[in-house]
């Protein structure tokens, strides 16, 4: 059932190699390698191992039947319904701070229960969209790498 795209699943393991998301901008490059994220900002979500961005649209999940999330497009090239907003309490998101993701297009969160698939995903569990915030909407980044600013030439103070 449902779109027929690429499933978005969690896991447990904060250290699996097969979830590390990079953080882009939209499309137009609105966002700076090394610059600090704001909180309100539209970000894409690209999936490092498959180029594919974080995705929802109109289709019901599988599992809990709310909205269901997929990976889209090609080498981080997608459309409009890749873009989420960042909510965090001040004024960037910081490292270790809970955040929640809000879907422009369609107004869900980006949300994990506890369905788990079967065979051949077993034990991964469903990501999907829910239209309210609540407990189930909250990530927070654990492993990566993440990136400081450069240093502006001008402002170099070595001889």
């Amino acid at each position: 059932t449902g779109s027929g795209q690429q499933s978005v699943t969690g896991v447990e393991a904060s250290d699996d190699a097969n979830s590390y998301w990079r953080i882009r901008g939209k499309s137009d490059g609105s966002c700076q390698r090394g610059t600090a994220v704001k909180c309100g900002q539209a970000i894409r979500l690209t999936h490092v191992n498959t180029g594919k961005n974080l995705h929802t649209h109109h289709f019901p999940s599988p599992l809990s039947n709310n909205q269901e999330v997929s990976a889209f497009g090609d080498d981080g090239e997608g459309d409009d319904l890749d873009i989420w907003i960042v909510q965090c309490s001040g004024t960037y998101w910081e490292r270790e701070d809970a955040v929640r993701f809000k879907h422009v297009g369609t107004e869900v969160f980006l949300s994990i229960t506890g369905e788990q698939y079967g065979h051949p995903i077993r034990g991964q569990r469903e990501v999907h969209g829910m239209p309210t915030a609540n407990h189930h909407n909250y990530w927070k980044a654990m492993e990566g790498v993440f990136i400081k600013p450069s240093v502006d030439p001008a402002k170099h103070d070595e001889l």
